[in-house]
């Protein structure tokens, strides 16, 4: 897994930066204000099942430090089900993306290579099967939900906003 972004504990990803006394900056903390310090992105290599759980912990500790650990968990749970289908059922890498808006949502985005839309279980199938309920809980879970197809591939997104948003 490969990864850039602000907003990620010093040394595991881009250089973050922020003010301190006097205006200063200090490396590995967000600099107030920065639009930069609310965004986190990752790659992940085809098959990289493993990086599906570096890829929560590090979406929980970006959420902690952009002052909404209230969305990690479900946030968590459902970029855990995206990762992980883009990784299984598609056979290629995937591209993680997380933003926190001005207004408090945040919209998690991830990208594969291909431009087949993903499916869901029909009900009956869905009351015995051990996999295939990802997209129910995103779409319970998630405010707002959809797929983009690209000329590259799609991109699945959901986005969840805080109590005050």
């Amino acid at each position: 897994m490969t990864g850039t972004g602000q907003g990620a504990p010093a040394g595991t990803a881009g250089p973050v930066h922020t003010a301190g006394p006097a205006g200063a900056t200090r490396p590995g903390v967000p600099a107030p204000g920065c639009a930069l310090n609310r965004r986190l992105h990752l790659a992940l290599e085809a098959a990289d099942l493993v990086g599906v759980g570096a890829v929560r912990r590090r979406l929980r500790t970006a959420l902690g430090l952009w002052g909404v650990p209230e969305l990690a968990d479900t946030a968590e749970l459902l970029t855990s089900e995206l990762v992980t289908n883009a990784l299984q059922h598609t056979g290629q890498g995937a591209v993680f993306d997380a933003v926190l808006t001005g207004d408090q949502r945040l919209r998690i985005e991830v990208q594969d290579g291909t431009a087949r839309l993903p499916g869901r279980r029909r009900d009956q199938e869905v009351e015995y099967a051990t996999s295939g309920r990802g997209l129910l809980l995103v779409e319970a879970l998630a405010d707002s939900w959809g797929v983009q197809l690209r000329g590259d591939g799609k991109v699945t997104w959901f986005e969840l906003g805080t109590v005050d948003a």
